[in-house]
C-alpha cells in the first residue's frame, strides 16, 4: 500500500513560506504528541533549517504522556530549538509559547521590532486553534477535516510579537510509509484518501505490541490474538460491525478502532518513539541508497546497449 495526498493549495503554500523566510526569526511547527516523528515535515525542515525553531507537540492529552517526555527531551537536545508539549484543550500553558518565543530570539525589551514567528504544521494538527488562543480571539478558521486553512495570514499576538500563518502542507512524497500510515490514523491525510480496513491493520499491529492493555480494557477481551486480523474480527464482532452471513466487516470495524483511538477513547496512546524513528531512518536511508544504485545500474545498462548498436 501506498499513501499520497498533496492537494494543489500545498505547492502554493510552500512557496509562500519560502518567500516569507528572510523575515523571519522563529519557525514554529505544531506537531502532533502522538505522532512527532512522522507529523515533522521535512519541507518545513529545510526551510527553517537556518532559523530558530520551536516545536510545539499539540494534543498531548491524547498522547502517552512517558512517551512525549522522550520526544521533549529529543527536541530540546538540538541546537536552537525549544519544546513545549501543549493541549488546546487546557488553555493555561499557551501564554508560555510566546514565553518561549521572546526567551530563544533573546531581544532587548526596548527593541522597537518585533519578534516574527511563521507557525506551520501538517493537516488537522491544531494550528488554527492554537492561533485562536494565541490571539484571543477567532481569527483562523477551524474544522476537524485537514487543510481546512487555504491562505497565509498576518497576526498580531502582543506589541512584540508577529505570527505569521500558513495552511497545513504535507509533502508530495512519503519515503517511509509507514509515517504515511500515522498520519493516516491520525486524521491528517482525508479519510476519502485511504482505506480503513489498511490503516486499521497497521494500526492493530502496533497497539497490540505497545499498548494490550488499553486493547483489552476498551473491548472487553479477556484474551487478546495473536495477530491484528484476529483481533479486528473479535472488536468487529463484540462491536456487531457485520455484514450478510454474518462475516466481519472489516472496513467498518477499521473505521471504528480508528475513531476510538483518534478520539482517546483508548486512553493515551502513542504511535512511535524516538528510538522508532531512528530504526526507520536508518531502515529508509538504505532504501534510498538501494534505490539509488539500481537506477544507476539501470543507466549504466542502457548506456552499455546504445554503444553496442
Amino acid at each position: 500500500m501506498s499513501i499520497n495526498w498533496f492537494p494543489g493549495h500545498m505547492h502554493k503554500a510552500t512557496r509562500e513560506m519560502r518567500k516569507l523566510l528572510p523575515d523571519i526569526d522563529i519557525v514554529i511547527e505544531v506537531l502532533d504528541a502522538r505522532i512527532p516523528y512522522s507529523s515533522q515535515n521535512p519541507v518545513i525542515g529545510q526551510i527553517g533549517r537556518d532559523k530558530l525553531n520551536i516545536k510545539l507537540l499539540n494534543k498531548s492529552d491524547l498522547a502517552d504522556p512517558a512517551v512525549t517526555e522522550q520526544w521533549l527531551d529529543y527536541f530540546n537536545g538540538i541546537n536552537n530549538t525549544g519544546a513545549m508539549a501543549i493541549s488546546c484543550l487546557k488553555a493555561d500553558k499557551i501564554p508560555a509559547i510566546a514565553a518561549l518565543c521572546r526567551k530563544l530570539a533573546r531581544r532587548n525589551s526596548d527593541s522597537l521590532q518585533p519578534i516574527t514567528a511563521l507557525i506551520a504544521g501538517i493537516p488537522n494538527v491544531g494550528k488554527s486553534t492554537l492561533i485562536n488562543l494565541l490571539a484571543g480571539r477567532a481569527i483562523a478558521k477551524t474544522g476537524n477535516e485537514p487543510a481546512v486553512t487555504r491562505a497565509q495570514q498576518r497576526i498580531r499576538i502582543a506589541d512584540d510579537l508577529v505570527l505569521f500563518d500558513s495552511p497545513g502542507i504535507l509533502w508530495p512524497r512519503f519515503d517511509n510509509q509507514n509515517s504515511a500510515c500515522r498520519l493516516a490514523a491520525t486524521g491528517a491525510i482525508k479519510d476519502t484518501a485511504i482505506s480503513y480496513d489498511d490503516i486499521a491493520f497497521f494500526t492493530a499491529e502496533y497497539l497490540l505490541h505497545a499498548y494490550p492493555d488499553a486493547l483489552q480494557q476498551r473491548y472487553q477481551l479477556a484474551q487478546l490474538p495473536a495477530s491484528e486480523l484476529e483481533l479486528l474480527e473479535m472488536i468487529g464482532r463484540r462491536r456487531g460491525c457485520l455484514a450478510s452471513g454474518g462475516r466481519v466487516d472489516l472496513e467498518k470495524t477499521g473505521r471504528l478502532l480508528l475513531m476510538e483511538m483518534r478520539s482517546g477513547q483508548l486512553g493515551a496512546i502513542s504511535l512511535e518513539t524516538p528510538s522508532l524513528m531512528h530504526r526507520e531512518l536508518q531502515q529508509v536511508s538504505e532504501q534510498l541508497a538501494q534505490k539509488a544504485a539500481e537506477k544507476e545500474a539501470r543507466k549504466a545498462l542502457r548506456q552499455q546497449k546504445a554503444r553496442k548498436r
